[in-house]
């Protein structure tokens, strides 16, 4: 996923409620799996919070020690590392709760997620190895797909793993850091706060609501190239919901006049070129938002669309370019903007 959202909101506040209530609004900023993280939290004004900062890194650092396809001592790489047909890997909970979803996603999206495009994402250029300065031929393209496909994983009770074909490689870039937003909303309603936002690379999870007594409002970034990383395309208040965006205007290349997105169809083997430069999904849980949200991008308005009006809770905003340069705005039921 790509940083593409825009918390519109001021850094640090100290002020005053409705009515006596002291309150304070802290932040925690960070760097995290490869981006950067900002956690706002409400609180009373003399409640202590000093400790939080050091927790909400020990959270992201599990996280990104499971999930990291850069760490090579992570339980993904070393999943990744397997050699044999029918071996398997005994990972953390945080790992097999996200190959839980990455299971589930790839079932309801007709594989438009796919949890083992690795392959690919190496082949095209997108991975750890970087652009090799051509694209891959059809040849190529059908060897690597012969590696690609979630059925080629078993989940097993005890948190196990198994490959059924040693050439499957996981990649969990999709949905990792709508994980990350989801834990350190788990661990923030643990120690009791009520009001809070976080975000993790653009992924966002909003409780409560602001010190003002508002929701909160998060804008998606204008899904262009040279946009900055604040300039809002549209807003959406969101309290008890999770938003994510998927888009193609920030990690491309181009070669022969074509534009090649980091997004690929993991059943065609290609970057997409359906007209979508952004998708942007809001549910219950920011890791299922984050997956969908990639899904959509591969799937294509109409399908993004009839998805998420099938689904519980989900409502999603896809963005199409037009042949002339324009963006066209489709949205499923429920899916409110606060521009």
């Amino acid at each position: 996923m790509i940083r593409n959202i825009y918390i519109i909101l001021a850094t640090f506040v100290l002020g005053i409620t409705t009515g006596c209530d002291l309150q304070k609004e802290v932040l925690c900023s960070g760097k995290t799996m490869g981006t950067t993280y900002h956690v706002k939290v409400v609180t009373p004004m003399f409640h202590r919070t000093g400790s939080l900062q050091s927790q909400i890194d020990k959270r992201l650092r599990e996280i990104n020690q499971s999930m990291s396809t850069y760490l090579p001592d992570s339980e993904i790489s070393r999943f990744n590392a397997l050699e044999d047909d029918g071996e398997s890997l005994a990972v953390s909970a945080d790992f097999f709760n996200v190959m839980q979803v990455a299971e589930n996603l790839y079932r309801i999206t007709g594989g438009a997620l796919d949890g083992t495009v690795m392959p690919l994402v190496d082949l095209w250029g997108f991975g750890p190895s970087g652009f090799s300065g051509k694209a891959p031929d059809r040849k190529e393209i059908e060897r690597c797909l012969e590696s690609v496909g979630f059925s080629g994983i078993e989940l097993k009770q005890g948190q196990i793993l198994v490959k059924s074909k040693s050439d499957i490689r996981l990649d969990l870039a999709a949905i990792a850091k709508g994980y990350g937003v989801d834990a350190l909303a788990a661990l923030l309603l643990a120690r009791g706060y009520k009001n809070f936002l976080v975000e993790v690379g653009g992924e966002v999870m909003a409780e409560g609501v602001r010190k003002d007594g508002k929701k909160w409002r998060v804008g998606i970034n204008r899904p262009q190239e040279d946009a900055a990383f604040n300039d809002v395309y549209h807003v959406v208040a969101l309290r008890g919901k999770a938003m994510a965006t998927s888009g193609d205007y920030r990690n491309f290349f181009e070669l022969d006049g074509r534009h090649y997105s980091h997004v690929i169809d993991p059943r065609s083997g290609y970057p997409v070129a359906n007209g979508v430069v952004s998708a942007s999904v809001v549910a219950d849980s920011c890791t299922l938002a984050d997956g969908l949200a990639t899904a959509m991008m591969v799937m294509g308005a109409e399908k993004a669309l009839a998805l998420a009006n099938q689904m519980d809770n989900v409502s999603c905003l896809v963005v199409v370019r037009e042949a002339d340069g324009s963006f066209a705005d489709y949205r499923s039921d429920g899916f409110l903007l606060d521009d």
